[in-house]
């Protein structure tokens, strides 16, 4: 570690190059990133424009409007990230882009999840409640409520905004990383500020940017499954059937990543100081490509969850996304009408 201790992204050293398994997994990770990216912006670009101009504004379209808005702006940044990482996790885009992309990436990743945890109680809320969410479950409370998940991953995102800056290396190679050369007069203040820092932020990154939002969302379907299995409710609509893809996609693909990191926090000494525990340097990088990859699976799922496989090929995409997200007909309106069903009409319907 360098003499004004900085610290690169990931909390621990470079990851290492020097094996074929590594190199593999290495060229591997670009491969999934140059995919994701692509698959990503064409995706999401099309679900932000059917979403946000071709169908009407429903709580349910807000809702995953922004979730890909979130994943687009992430998907956009990746040519800068695989660029870093084909030159070895050196950054030659200056100190303004490595502070910038890698704001715009933890805002929208945290974005993200705290987004699905949303979609998920929404959708709790409406089999639950059915009767309060005729009444009550509107458009303007949505795009009031939606501000909520944004404001929140930006918060977590200051360590960013803080610490992360460029740094030159004796051989002149620039990296952007965590530096902690002004925060402490001496090289122990240095250090426990940044062994600090770092704990913390991987605490909290677990806890609160994976851990919290995946229990609501359980507790959620377990809320969901019992009144199912209560009512001998059998059909689940669209909407829960495109939610449950898209939180199961999210679990697999964002758990191995989560789970590399958090042991990454746990063994932080020995991972900055005493070189061990290299198997979490060579998982770095597939671990958070699999993760990443998830942001552009999200508007596939929407187009292929309807009846059909084929039809949705042979079909206009925009219409099979508008049909994936889209509120159900016979699922509760976002205002009250003069006639309204009985509870347990409602509650089959928004189901």
């Amino acid at each position: 570690m360098e003499t004004n201790y900085s610290i690169p992204l990931n909390g621990s050293e470079l990851v290492v190059y020097d094996s074929t398994t590594s190199r593999v997994l290495w060229i591997l990770s670009m491969v999934i990133l140059s995919i994701t990216f692509f698959l990503g912006v064409l995706g999401n670009g099309l679900v932000i424009w059917v979403t946000g101009f071709r169908m009407t504004h429903t709580v349910t379209t807000i809702c995953y409007l922004n979730l890909a808005l979130a994943d687009f702006s992430f998907t956009a940044t990746l040519p800068f990230l695989v660029v870093s990482m084909a030159m070895k996790e050196k950054w030659p885009f200056g100190w303004f882009l490595c502070k910038l992309i890698h704001i715009v990436v933890d805002i929208n990743l945290f974005g993200s999840v705290f987004l699905i945890a949303l979609i998920a109680l929404d959708r709790c809320i409406c089999v639950l409640y059915p009767v309060w969410a005729q009444n009550n479950r509107t458009v303007r409370l949505a795009k009031m409520v939606i501000v909520g998940p944004w404001i929140f991953a930006l918060i977590l995102t200051l360590p960013i905004f803080i610490f992360l800056t460029t740094v030159t290396d004796s051989e002149g190679n620039v990296y952007c990383t965590f530096s902690f050369a002004s925060w402490g007069n001496t090289v122990e203040d240095r250090l426990n500020t940044a062994i600090t820092m770092l704990t913390a932020r991987g605490i909290i990154r677990f806890i609160i940017g994976f851990s919290l939002p995946m229990s609501i969302i359980a507790i959620c379907y377990g809320l969901i499954a019992a009144k199912i299995h209560r009512k001998a409710l059998v059909n689940s609509s669209r909407p829960l059937r495109v939610l449950t893809a898209v939180v199961s996609s999210f679990f697999i693909c964002w758990f191995p990543f989560q789970l590399v990191a958090l042991l990454g926090t746990v063994w932080l000494k020995e991972v900055l100081f005493s070189g061990g525990y290299k198997i979490l340097d060579m998982l770095v990088n597939p671990t958070s490509s699999l993760a990443f990859f998830n942001s552009c699976l999200n508007p596939m799922l929407y187009v292929f969850m309807g009846q059909d496989f084929r039809e949705k090929l042979i079909h206009s995409l925009p219409s099979s996304l508008e049909r994936a997200l889209s509120e159900d007909s016979s699922q509760i309106s976002n205002t009250g009408t003069n006639s309204v069903p009985p509870p347990e009409d409602i509650e089959i319907k928004a189901i």
